[in-house]
């Protein structure tokens, strides 16, 4: 055996194909990496769309559910840690799958996590709108004006404001991403802690008629009711992590390009972990899991609990629930095209896609073509879906569980095969190159199978269907089925990128001599 592509000191070198793209080398330090992670992971956001819904699905196991929902999550972040130390390629998922796959493989994954950014990039900028005119509407002391978010020509027009906006920034580079995020995601977090807090000691002083006692069942995880149960509060809780990845996306951006951005994804995984625990059982703890005022459980309140629970936790102080929902919807509109534009300039600059798309702005050294389609590609899908039907675009932000599953599924399957040479050398390998992602991978791949089976039922999500069969399934394998059409069109027209030519396949960084 030779180890050809270790260095001296033993560390692994970069993969010799892989080509750097124009991007500003260590313009990202650790603590900036965390905080475009958890922008993108939009904890405040996450939290007031899902505590209810969760709490539909599995009562008082909600807090254990945010727990289970972390394992395959962590599982996943030790994939990407170890493909970034030896890729620092900010393709990530499309050039790592690719790598070990082949072309077509890789082009999926890209494919995958570009359109998941989509989809959330419309509903992050919808919930923006929705605050937008609720925050209006509490400064001004005018209620009529939250109705504005209703009316669909006034939302769409000031989506598409919101969505510019968001470009304009990331167009700019990730400099200035990076100093707006500190703000908004330090406003984030003060807010969930005083939240918190105030939520534990007006349950403690009996100031709210709906407290319950604290239990430790609330994290038994095996106390939920049923499997169908455990497995769409699951499905709801790997949403709420999503977006710890991307602080790989900005991998070429970062000192320390092979290290930094792993130890940044793991350090977000914690914070967020932290964050959804201490306010999950603070809210529950606060308002129960009853279905009637603000309990936790009630529908008519399920997709926005923060909006409920303002004014009974924090009383005067309310309005800045209504801010910090803003803000993190909005900071995460911004982190999140970091993700699709530098998949899409990756994908360009291998030829995976028209190679316009891998231009990267002289000036901002930001990826500028890809940039601009990520916002009109949000725009517009954020349009015709408002325009055509609310209930189609509810059942497309139920079908990215889906999606999310299929890329981070692939990329730790990825990780198993590219490194399947180096799981004997010790034990570390073993674990960390195999045995984890391998069992997130797994993990991923059963929830992934169990919500294709699930949502064929046209009760799911909105309750709409066609032919029988559940929207959400449509949209999701339909989404899926695009990709491939569009990719076999491509390697039509451009088939280097699928000959190996651009980018090798298969290159395990230790190569074995017989």
């Amino acid at each position: 055996m030779r180890e050809s592509d270790l260095s001296t000191d033993g560390e692994h070198l970069p993969e010799p194909d892989l080509h750097e793209k124009g991007l500003r080398p260590g313009a990202v330090g650790l603590v900036a990496s965390v905080v475009l992670s958890v922008s993108s992971v939009a904890p405040v956001y996450a939290l007031t769309a899902t505590l209810g819904p969760t709490v539909g699905q599995v009562g008082l196991q909600m807090p254990a559910v945010f727990l289970a929902g972390f394992v395959p999550m962590l599982l996943v972040a030790f994939a990407y840690r170890e493909l970034n130390r030896v890729m620092p390629d900010c393709g990530t998922s499309f050039t790592w799958t690719a790598k070990a796959f082949g072309p077509h493989v890789g082009w999926m994954c890209g494919w995958g996590l570009v359109v998941a950014t989509i989809i959330v990039l419309s509903n992050l900028a919808g919930v923006a709108v929705s605050f937008f005119y609720l925050f209006l509407a509490r400064v001004f002391e005018h209620p009529s004006l939250a109705d504005l978010a209703h009316n669909k020509g006034v939302n769409v027009l000031t989506c598409i404001a919101f969505v510019a906006a968001a470009t304009a920034i990331a167009y700019r580079g990730v400099g200035l991403t990076k100093e707006v995020q500190y703000v908004l995601v330090a406003l984030q977090l003060v807010v969930l802690a005083m939240f918190a807090l105030y939520a534990f000691v007006k349950a403690g002083q009996g100031r709210s008629e709906l407290a319950i006692e604290f239990s430790w069942q609330w994290l038994d995880p095996f106390a939920v009711e049923s499997f169908a149960a455990f497995t769409a509060g699951l499905s709801l809780s790997l949403f709420i992590y999503w977006g710890w990845d991307t602080s790989l996306t900005v991998n070429e951006e970062t000192s320390g390009s092979a290290k930094t951005p792993g130890r940044a994804a793991l350090l977000t995984m914690l914070v967020i972990l932290t964050s959804y625990l201490v306010v999950a059982i603070a809210a529950q703890r606060f308002a129960g899991v009853g279905s009637t005022s603000y309990g936790l459980g009630n529908p008519e309140t399920e997709d926005n609990v923060f909006a409920a629970l303002a004014d009974p936790v924090l009383g005067s102080l309310a309005i800045l629930i209504f801010i910090a929902v803003l803000a993190s919807s909005a900071s995460s509109l911004q982190t999140t095209f970091l993700p699709p534009a530098r998949t899409m300039l990756a994908m360009g600059t291998y030829r995976a896609i028209p190679a316009r798309l891998a231009t990267v702005h002289p000036r901002f050294a930001s990826p500028s073509t890809a940039t601009l389609v990520s916002g009109v590609g949000t725009a517009v899908f954020y349009s015709a879906m408002t325009l055509i039907s609310d209930s189609v675009l509810v059942d497309t932000i139920f079908a990215l569980g889906m999606m999310i599953c299929f890329y981070y599924g692939l990329t730790s399957y990825a990780c198993v095969w590219y490194f399947r040479r180096e799981l004997t050398h010790s034990f570390r390998d073993f674990l960390f190159k195999g045995l984890f992602p391998l069992t997130g991978a797994v993990i991923l791949t059963l929830i992934f199978a169990k919500t294709a089976v699930d949502t064929w039922d046209p009760d799911y999500g909105s309750g709409t269907s066609l032919f029988g069969v559940g929207t959400v399934f449509l949209i999701g394998f339909g989404l899926l089925l695009l990709g491939v059409v569009l990719m076999l069109l491509w390697q039509r027209r451009a088939p280097e990128y699928f000959r190996g030519q651009t980018l090798r396949h298969d290159t395990p960084s230790l190569i074995v001599e017989d």
